[in-house]
């Protein structure tokens, strides 16, 4: 591997900022350049409701990372790097994907996922009051894992520094959870991939990565023992031993 910093694009999940990444990117055993995107109307960066499906996302997002990069992407920013590798592959140097999913809402063939009625309590409270629902959602971030109240404390802590993304930013966002399915497109996806789980997520089980397996069969798969839907907050050390160990592969 060469040995200049790679460039890392991140990008964070639904409802979140690019603050959560926090010494993410210091901590990893490999040098790199980090570049922490805002999703769409999260953290303050500008939203046009008018571009608010995967690809408007993905475009918004290459728009302002380097020319080629590793990608992190982290939930619905896992979601959104795929699409970005799938729009410009050349541009996506590898994909790491950290508690994501192809698709975050159950199918009949797809029951590894969040029920679709409980993603849809989420649009109705959302309505209501956007503070509450947010609110709500980072406590499933880390339901179920080891230092549960610590990594939540954490994940206020670090949402705090920007601003609240926007009500109807998290309403795309939403959508797009509830509609983004690229299972079909992984055979598609070029760039080196790696799929990390929390053995303990509760809104994306870790046996989605039997059904990676099998759908990307090139694609390598870590599952960390102990964490919920947030491993990068919750056992930092074994998460960023494991992006290492991968990027240190890339040509």
């Amino acid at each position: 591997m060469n040995a200049q910093p790679l460039d890392l694009v991140m990008l964070h999940g639904w409802g979140m900022n690019s603050a959560v990444w926090g010494d993410t990117a210091a901590s990893l055993p490999i040098p790199v350049a980090p570049y922490p995107l805002d999703l769409p109307g999260h953290g303050g960066a500008p939203f046009d409701a008018a571009r608010s499906d995967l690809v408007d996302w993905a475009d918004a997002c290459l728009s302002r990372a380097p020319e080629r990069a590793v990608w992190l992407g982290w939930s619905l920013g896992g979601l959104v790097a795929l699409q970005a590798a799938l729009q410009a592959p050349k541009r996506v140097r590898a994909l790491v994907l950290i508690g994501s999913t192809p698709r975050f809402v159950q199918a009949v063939d797809w029951r590894v996922a969040m029920p679709e009625d409980l993603l849809g309590q989420f649009s109705e409270q959302l309505l209501q009051d956007p503070a509450s629902t947010s609110e709500r959602f980072l406590a499933l971030q880390v339901r179920g894992s080891e230092g549960e109240r610590a990594t939540l404390r954490a994940l206020r802590a670090e949402l705090a520094d920007q601003p609240p993304a926007r009500a109807d930013a998290l309403a795309a966002g939403l959508d797009l959870l509830r509609d983004g399915d690229l299972r079909g497109r992984l055979p598609d996806v070029r760039p080196p991939t790696l799929w990390v789980f929390g053995e303990r997520d509760t809104l994306v089980p870790a046996e989605v990565a039997e059904r990676v397996r099998i759908l990307m069969p090139d694609a390598q798969t870590r599952i960390i023992q102990g964490a919920g839907h947030a491993p990068l907050l919750s056992h930092p050390g074994q998460t960023g031993d494991e992006i290492g160990d991968f990027l240190r592969t890339i040509e």
